[in-house]
């Protein structure tokens, strides 16, 4: 899919944050409070790219995953905007950005927090498999 047709598909807030990799304001996603069983795929292209068991509540207002269900499903990138030094998520298929991933998640866990804006997902409930 070319971007001209991206622009079509996608909304004007999940175009700017997937291809032009915006962000949305925290608290505002519709998946930052979901913790039904499923899995969140890419809204561009639909890999999958984390499952509901790896998210938990960061407190951080976005989506938060300790992990991705595949480690082939994303790539992470050096990101040096806005004046700090982060690692981006980005959609492995696709390209698109998806958030950033930080060091402090659950130390339990896999000590990671891959914190994804809503607005990059599509969710899909277990039942609905």
């Amino acid at each position: 899919m070319n971007e001209e047709e991206l622009r079509k598909k996608l909304s004007e807030e999940e175009y700017r944050v997937l291809r032009e990799k915006g962000t949305e304001p925290p608290f505002s996603g519709e998946y930052n409070k979901l913790y039904e069983d499923g899995k969140y795929m890419c809204k561009v292209c639909g890999n999958v790219l984390f499952g509901s068991e790896k998210k938990f509540d960061s407190g951080s207002g976005w989506p938060s995953f300790t992990d991705v269900m595949d480690a082939g499903s994303v790539e992470l990138n050096v990101d040096e905007s806005h004046g700090m030094r982060r690692t981006e998520v980005v959609c492995k298929k696709c390209k698109s950005h998806l958030g950033h991933v930080f060091d402090d998640g659950p130390r339990d866990d896999t000590g990671k927090r891959y914190c994804i804006n809503s607005v990059c997902l599509a969710f899909k409930p277990k039942d609905g498999e």
